[in-house]
């Protein structure tokens, strides 16, 4: 089939949304928005709105400040889940480098036999390192570099230029099950779950560093759950919806408070749900009784 769709002025679109039910108070508000935003971007926050996902017919009643109050809500939910994973990310760095320099020498990452090579390629791994070492703007590295003659600096260097990406299979390609157990005791759970964690806050974090749509995002790279350990942890996840952003929320709140005991990431989040009350929790995965449970109670 052709696409037939012709461009369409910002005062079209706000006529078209018009013609299909949302109410629009002031035409030149909403074009002025849309010239910002993009149509198409709005539009995947107006899905949730449509009494006909076929027509694209709006609810009775949907107005044009719900859905941008939806679109800035996933904003500052995007905002406040990028601040938690670089913590935790830096945080994974600094424990994989350590427990890796302490099993193996200053060089632990290059030795192949300290990685599992059935799950783990190795090469490309120090292939990407290198290519990153190369294009690092960092002073401190780049003297590093130019100081010492070897294949690349320590490993505590090198985990400072690594992708969180690359981390997240550093850690889970590691060969001895110890030292990943040694990595994810510093977080309370099992090296299984830890390394489970980080590939899916990977995927998270890529969507909402490329600002697509996450607060009632479906998971393809879900994460296992903790079945032991932490018991406000455990009692406060949401089984029955493994694929919604609830898990992933309890799972960020867990371990920023052993990372960060005096943290407010949990308080900055239920702030947040506080100001846009008329937010669907059960989009995101929150079961009903959600704030009686443990790991929200400050």
């Amino acid at each position: 089939m052709e696409f037939a769709k012709p461009p369409l002025e910002f005062v079209h679109q706000v006529q078209k949304l018009r013609e299909r039910g949302l109410s629009v108070t002031c035409p030149d508000k909403a074009s002025f928005y849309l010239s910002q935003i993009n149509y198409y971007r709005f539009g995947t926050y107006c899905w949730t709105f449509f009494a006909d996902h076929n027509s694209h017919q709006f609810l009775p009643g949907t107005t044009f400040e719900q859905v941008l109050d939806l679109y800035i809500f996933d904003r500052e939910l995007r905002l406040l889940v990028l601040d938690a994973i670089e913590r935790i990310e830096i945080s994974v760095r600094t424990q994989w480098a350590y427990h890796l320099s302490h099993f193996g020498g200053a060089h632990a990452h290059l030795e192949k036999q300290n990685f599992n090579l059935k799950v783990f390629s190795h090469q490309d791994f120090i292939d990407q390192l290198q290519v990153e070492l190369r294009r690092t703007t960092e002073p401190n590295i780049q003297r590093q570099l130019r100081k010492y003659d070897e294949q690349t600096p320590a490993v505590w260097i090198c985990s400072e230029v690594l992708s969180f990406g690359w981390l997240s299979k550093a850690v889970s390609g590691l060969a001895r099950r110890r030292l990943k157990q040694d990595i994810a005791d510093n977080y309370g759970l099992n090296e299984s779950v830890l390394t489970s964690v980080l590939h899916h806050l990977v995927n998270v974090r890529n969507i909402s560093a490329h600002h697509s749509r996450l607060w009632n995002r479906d998971f393809t790279i879900t994460t296992k759950l903790p079945t032991n350990g932490e018991p406000k942890t455990i009692s406060s996840l949401n089984t029955a919806k493994p694929r919604e952003l609830y898990n992933t929320l309890v799972l960020i709140a867990h371990v920023m408070n052993r990372i960060a005991p005096d943290n407010q990431w949990r308080q900055r989040l239920l702030d947040l749900l506080d100001r846009y009350p008329a937010i669907d929790t059960s989009a995101m995965g929150f079961p009903a009784d959600w704030r009686q449970l443990a790991i929200w109670q400050l």
